[in-house]
């Protein structure tokens, strides 16, 4: 099997941070966001990156570290759809497709044994809100099929409070909805056709935390998701903390004076 990780996007939202790093490189708890997913992956399953801005940086942190990845240049920004087209002959079965910028405790195991026995055409992780104004939510069956999904609808008219994760298990007939060399939204144009066709399209809810890392609130509330996950207050690399640190990451050759308080914060190196 293999995982499509999608790390195409420019970060603008993030920006200055992504003006020198790439958005699935940009630190959390002193590891790059996308070794959180490569890690969370069931073993024997290949990495596929479907990269453009900065993508030397992911080559490069994977080679350091020994991951084994095949990173895919876009050509041009693809949209979502068309990034995992552009990587289709690297794909041989049912695959995954993840969002570089969602930290989550989803369990990949549990999500593509559902999938099977649902013997789905498409399976797409959900996670409940209470903005559903504010998103696209799903219109689903007991039996967990999606009927349809409805772009931010008044809350007294939403079919349910579930939007879609940013985590998918396909098949690989799938990509035959996607044209090549094109501009193409996986949620916005492929999906929905899907179901219009009558394939069987499935959506799986989990347990624990969901953190789109989109904005610079996000990422420090991801920092704090994580430390509350490993019980800690904060971690450090090789740094001298002599002051109050909590709720915060902070990275090497940095030095926390003994009269300074660090709270809800990421420091990076030096």
């Amino acid at each position: 099997m293999q995982a499509v990780i999608l790390a195409g996007g420019f970060g603008t939202r993030l920006a200055p941070l992504t003006y020198t790093k790439a958005k699935p490189m940009l630190p959390l708890l002193n590891k790059p966001m996308i070794s959180y997913l490569i890690e969370a992956l069931p073993e024997g399953v290949e990495v596929i990156v479907a990269a453009n801005y900065k993508n030397e940086q992911l080559q490069k942190y994977f080679n350091e570290n020994g991951i084994n990845a095949i990173i895919v240049k876009e050509p041009k920004p693809l949209g979502t759809g068309g990034a995992v087209k552009n990587v289709e002959k690297y794909i041989n079965g049912t695959f995954l497709v993840l969002n570089s910028d969602i930290i989550s405790s989803l369990n990949f195991r549990k999500f593509i044994q559902y999938h099977m026995k649902k013997k789905a055409f498409v399976t797409i992780s959900l996670w409940p809100v209470k903005n559903v104004e504010e998103y696209g939510v799903v219109d689903l069956q007991k039996d967990g099929r999606i009927k349809k999904f409805v772009e931010k609808p008044p809350r007294h008219e939403a079919p349910s409070n579930l939007i879609n994760a940013g985590a998918y298990c396909m098949e690989l007939e799938s990509l035959d909805y996607i044209k090549p060399n094109s501009f193409v939204s996986m949620e916005m144009e492929v999906f929905p056709k899907i179901i219009e066709d009558g394939k069987p399209f499935y959506g799986y809810t989990f347990d624990g935390y969901w953190i789109d890392v989109g904005r610079h609130s996000s990422y420090i509330e991801a920092t704090k998701i994580l430390l509350k996950n490993k019980n800690k207050k904060y971690v450090a690399g090789d740094s001298k903390i002599e002051g109050k640190v909590k709720e915060s990451s902070i990275g090497d050759r940095c030095i926390i004076g003994k009269d300074s308080m660090i709270k809800s914060s990421i420091i990076y190196n030096d």
